[in-house]
């Protein structure tokens, strides 16, 4: 099996160590061996970013907008492999895995013409004589620490602005799913990137990413992941004075009013609960239903989650894959015990599943009878476990939707135009979906959430400009 290799300063380099990336969906299929880094490796890598800074933030906006709309036009082309690999590592279903790789596409492309808008303004000064330019800088080194659940996508929307605006990259993507974090740096590598631009360095977060933390080489950091993980990395950068960007999950509610189309709502909490395994920061996994529409609610989620087809993230039809891995396994079993012992009455699923190949299959599970101060409705699961949360009034689905440490997406289900426009208003969330899934985002506007979710400048977007570039104000008197 050949050895997937990390790209430091232009140069494919093995590690310290190897790693097996393993199929969710087949654990006795290894989907290759990938390289680990160590901390020597890391800090070379660091080093390379930083030499190569000052020639790739004088590059012209039209040599970097050729190089990601290469890469984008490669993705778009290769759509389908690299889909497929995306979904043998990563399990979750083909059709997303492709769907995903066109995403990332997108992005790359998106980013291009964005190099080729960097603004700037000139304005009046209030002294007579005085010139006021405001111009975007790179920051320099930027450190990407992206999560397993969308392994191209989340990096292509880091890397993408990153390059973009003139900054160089160390890029360490999630240690269980490196395959096509690997597959996007090989397609860069050979775009035009001038060495040591970005980095690529796999490997557990306790070293590489850790080393990323402490080096005052990396500028700033875009980090992707657990709440725990989020508060080390706002440590350390606070602590030295670097920039960072924090995206760290949910608790998102959908709520349900008693006047919304059933059909619709149902179909929409399926796919935002349970698709792609739960297993994104966008899903829905608490349902606020108003009382009239309750029971009719909950029968009818429990007869479409009876129709799901969990099986092999390749198998056609196929609908949820597996968990990916036997650690989240544990978690999402370990909440299910929790809504268990709080009260929580398991309205279907939960279960461990047997198919044709040896994988992490878990039926969907939705509880009733929950309380919003219960831990399964306070604490993110990340997998496809969703309670339902019975209220009275639409003011009590508000006040239970905000009720939270997390704001990341919300969304509601009514035909009533006046209620509506007050969730958009008064919901505590970065993201509102109105009669639309909590999880599914469009590539070209801005992504985050508030409180416990989010920190620091919006990604996606023309907004991604606010976090990888630094506003410099200059003065010039005239004559």
């Amino acid at each position: 099996m050949a050895l997937h290799k990390n790209f430091i300063n232009g140069e494919w380099v093995a590690g310290t160590g190897a790693k097996e990336n393993i199929n969710p969906s087949d654990v006795t299929d290894i989907v290759g061996e990938y390289a680990q880094a160590d901390k020597g490796q890391t800090e070379a890598a660091i080093a390379a970013a930083q030499a190569a800074a000052p020639g790739w933030a004088a590059t012209t906006p039209q040599q970097r907008a050729d190089i990601l709309e290469i890469a984008g036009i490669e993705l778009l082309a290769r759509r389908e492999e690299i889909g497929r690999l995306l979904s043998r590592e990563e399990g979750k279903p083909l059709a997303n895995g492709i769907a995903e790789t066109m995403r990332a596409a997108q992005i790359f492309k998106f980013y291009a013409q964005e190099a080729l808008r960097i603004e700037g303004v000139s304005v009046a000064s209030v002294r007579a004589g005085v010139d006021v330019a405001i111009t975007r800088e790179p920051l320099g080194v930027v450190g990407l620490i992206c999560p397993w659940n969308f392994p191209i996508a989340i990096p292509a929307w880091k890397l993408a602005p990153a390059l973009a605006f003139g900054n160089t990259v160390v890029f360490k993507p999630a240690d269980l799913v490196p395959g096509t974090a690997w597959a996007l740096v090989e397609i860069l590598s050979r775009a035009g990137l001038p060495k040591g631009v970005l980095n690529l360095v796999m490997g557990r977060g306790s070293v590489v990413g850790q080393t990323m933390l402490d080096s005052r080489g990396v500028n700033a950091i875009s980090f992707t992941g657990s709440v725990e993980t989020g508060a080390k990395v706002a440590l350390a950068c606070s602590g030295r004075g670097a920039k960072y960007q924090l995206e760290m999950g949910g608790k998102n509610p959908l709520v349900v009013l008693d006047d919304a189309n059933i059909d619709a709502a149902v179909a929409a909490s399926i796919d935002g609960a349970f698709y792609q395994t739960g297993q994104r920061c966008t899903a829905s996994s608490r349902f606020v239903v108003q009382s009239k529409i309750h029971d009719a609610f909950v029968d009818r989620m429990v007869t479409a989650m009876k129709a799901l087809k969990v099986d092999n993230a390749l198998k056609d039809g196929t609908q949820v894959g597996p968990v990916v891995d036997e650690n989240q396994m544990a978690q999402d079993e370990k909440y299910i015990g929790i809504a268990r012992k709080e009260g929580g009455e398991l309205a279907w699923g939960g279960e461990r599943l047997n198919r044709d190949t040896k994988g992490h299959y878990l039926s969907p599970a939705l509880f009733t009878n929950t309380k919003n101060e219960m831990r399964i409705n306070r604490e993110e699961v990340f997998g496809p476990v969703a309670s339902v949360i019975k209220v009275g009034s639409y003011d009590e689905a508000l006040a239970v939707a905000n009720d939270t440490a997390f704001g990341l997406s919300s969304g509601i289900f009514t035909t009533s135009l006046k209620y509506a426009t007050d969730f958009r208003k008064n919901s505590a969330a970065g993201m509102v979906m109105v009669n639309l899934p909590t999880a599914g985002v469009d590539y070209h506007v801005p992504f985050g959430g508030r409180k416990g979710s989010s920190y620091g400048a919006r990604e996606q977007g023309r907004f991604a400009a606010d976090f990888y570039t630094s506003v410099k104000t200059a003065y010039t008197l005239a004559g």
